[in-house]
């Protein structure tokens, strides 16, 4: 069991349990999905889904799901609103995580070049928890440098995990550009040889982040796309994980066949076979979003539509013209069905991604 391998059983997890979690993972050829969070009804859905399937999960939230966290009508200018919103977010996810009875990793999705202001923050207030907690307050960041010129993303993102690494805070990065959209990062018409990581900046990457810390990740590309498109338009390249694996052990001299932790975007719509591929070279975690905001639509909309003549005012429907509809129009009720619905589709990522049963 995952569980036997983490110091803290329950509850948002950090530091060297979140290593010897994704080392499990890969030597026990599972994925943790990663759920993009945007309020504590997203939160709630996610945890339950963990909680009954048995399994490890990972919420994170982005710039735009964190500033949505604090209300859209703060100001954001200066990233304000996505720092506090983070922050708040973070603070409820630790406060309710350990109800649930599962290890929680807590994480920050896409950070790119403009948004760097909001990882700044956000390092401020895991610094600030660090002192007065020992261990910061996430689990782990991600800083998304992919549209930068390669040296660049390599160095910048050294600089940040040297200021994680004495917090023993993990750090994702990004080599190879995700297609698609997302949050209002807009790749959709790169050229398709940017979606392919080469196995040199694999190996660059790991050689110049290991010197500095073993707490990181990397999302290379293997022809990844956000969003979720018709069948044959994404084509998809696991086995070329396997190939960045064999180069990192081999230009480094290492013992591990798998020496690189490695992250799958733009897994909303990919098929089965794909997921177990890129798990079996070494992926320990697997993005959803997209899948997971239409799978929470569809339980209020279907509750809409059948409740349409219970919910056009608060007093009279097909019952009678007396009859009072709070019972209907109250927000608990058609939100929990939004809940429901998100909560299955999250199980079934945790299938494929034979995450479930792992605690």
């Amino acid at each position: 069991m995952a569980t036997s391998v983490l110091k803290r059983k329950s509850g948002v997890i950090v530091g060297d349990d979140v290593i010897n979690l994704f080392k499990y993972a890969q030597e026990h050829k599972f994925a943790i999905p990663a759920i993009n969070v945007t309020s504590s009804s997203t939160v709630v859905a996610s945890l339950e889904a963990a909680r009954d399937k048995k399994s490890p999960i990972i919420l994170q939230m982005s710039q735009g799901g964190a500033a949505y966290f604090a209300g859209k009508g703060v100001a954001n200018d200066k990233q304000q609103a996505s720092i506090a919103g983070a922050v708040a977010g973070a603070n409820y996810i630790r406060s309710v995580a350990v109800s649930y009875d599962i290890p929680v990793v807590l994480h920050t999705d896409h950070c790119a070049k403009k948004l760097l202001p909001w990882l700044d923050g956000m390092l401020d207030a895991d610094e600030a928890y660090y002192k007065e907690h020992g261990e910061p307050l996430f689990s782990s960041h991600m800083i998304d440098l992919s549209e930068e010129e390669v040296d660049f993303n390599i160095q910048t993102t050294a600089k940040y995990l040297k200021r994680a690494a004495p917090m023993k805070q993990w750090l994702e990065m990004e080599i190879g550009i995700t297609g698609g959209e997302e949050d209002g990062v807009n790749n959709e018409d790169v050229d398709n040889n940017s979606l392919y990581t080469q196995p040199e900046d694999i190996y660059n990457i790991h050689k110049t982040l290991s010197a500095i810390s073993p707490y990181f990740s990397i999302a290379a590309g293997f022809g990844n796309v956000h969003g979720v498109y018709k069948p044959g338009n994404v084509k998809l390249h696991p086995e070329l994980l396997g190939k960045h694996q064999a180069y990192v052990k081999e230009q480094g001299g290492l013992k591990e066949d798998k020496p690189v932790f490695l992250v799958f975007h733009g897994g909303s719509g990919s098929s089965k076979s794909e997921y177990s591929t890129a798990i079996s070279h070494g992926v320990v975690k697997v993005n959803l979003d997209t899948d997971l905001q239409y799978a929470y639509l569809t339980g209020i909309r279907d509750y809409v539509l059948k409740k349409k003549d219970y919910i056009m005012s608060q007093v009279g429907n097909p019952d009678g013209e007396d009859k009072p509809n709070k019972k209907y129009f109250d927000p608990r009720v058609w939100v929990r069905e939004g809940e429901k619905t998100m909560s299955a589709r999250v199980q079934e990522g945790l299938v494929d991604f034979n995450t479930a049963g792992q605690l």
